[in-house]
């Protein structure tokens, strides 16, 4: 089926080939399109910047307050990568969530305002995801107060979906906020075997459903697939989208925001301490 005028236009704009950026056979059909987002950016610093480096427009989720989440957010913004917040969100084993997370302990102002400064903390930020969170997004007045704040702002949330039964999507798409859901976890397993199957499985996806998102995370075995993978992609017939890409792909070229509709995010200094 061939794609209307605009939307081609919008994947042009958004969609990066995966290689050299040679002409495809049939401009006017669009490809099977996938966003990777690299979750837990900012404690190393080392793999930060080989993904930073990537040519493809992956998407970079940033923890808050963390020793290199500034440095390498500024840096992957300089080489035109899109910027999330990974937001530590309370999980069911009891692991801990580090500066800036959210728990079912908190009453609506302490989290709407934890929520508001680690937004702050994070340089050129478009977007929101939870870090964990197996507890806290299953949960509908916390979900609420989260979506209520992120209201306020120009940025879409992505539903990791680190349980079966979140509702964190089903209560963002409520406050008409921008929303995707993580189809494919790339990397449970470090070793190459696992993360190719599970990027076999993320192109299947998008072959079947037009476009499709993965989560992956700064590891070694992760970064030395994507670093030889993606390169290839292009000849494939699959391409590369930021996360607001492959919304835009989805909901007919719309922009997320209308001008001055949302409140600007005031960059601010770190009110919690650092992790590292």
């Amino acid at each position: 089926m061939k794609a209307p005028a605009t939307l081609i236009a919008a994947i042009l704009a958004v969609v990066s080939p995966a290689g050299s950026g040679e002409e495809r056979g049939d401009s006017h059909q669009v490809p099977p399109t996938i966003a990777i987002i690299i979750d837990d950016m900012g404690h190393n610093l080392a793999e930060g910047k080989r993904l930073i480096a990537l040519d493809q427009p992956i998407t970079l989720a940033f923890l808050p307050y963390r020793r290199h989440t500034t440095e390498l957010a500024e840096q992957a913004h300089r080489q035109q990568k899109e910027i999330m917040l990974h937001a530590p969100m309370a999980n069911t084993r009891n692991i801990g969530l580090g500066p800036g997370g959210l728990s079912p302990g908190m009453d609506k102002d302490s989290m709407a305002t934890t929520l508001r400064r680690a937004l702050q903390s994070i340089p050129h930020v478009r977007g929101v995801n939870n870090h964990m969170g197996s507890l806290l997004t299953q949960q509908l007045d916390a979900m609420d107060w989260v979506m209520a704040e992120l209201d306020h702002y120009p940025v879409y949330f992505v539903d990791s979906r680190t349980i079966a039964s979140s509702i964190a999507g089903d209560v963002a798409a409520a406050y008409r906020i921008p929303t995707l859901t993580r189809d494919v976890f790339l990397d449970h397993e470090q070793s190459e075997e696992y993360v190719d199957k599970q990027f076999r499985l993320l192109i299947k996806r998008a072959k079947e459903n037009g476009s499709a998102v993965g989560i992956g995370h700064p590891h070694t075995v992760t970064v030395d697939y994507l670093e030889k993978r993606l390169p290839e992609l292009d000849e494939e017939g699959i391409a590369i989208a930021t996360v607001s890409g492959v919304w835009a792909m989805r909901n007919g070229n719309r922009p997320m925001f209308a001008e001055g509709e949302k409140r600007a995010i005031r960059p601010a200094l770190a009110k919690q301490g650092r992790s590292d």
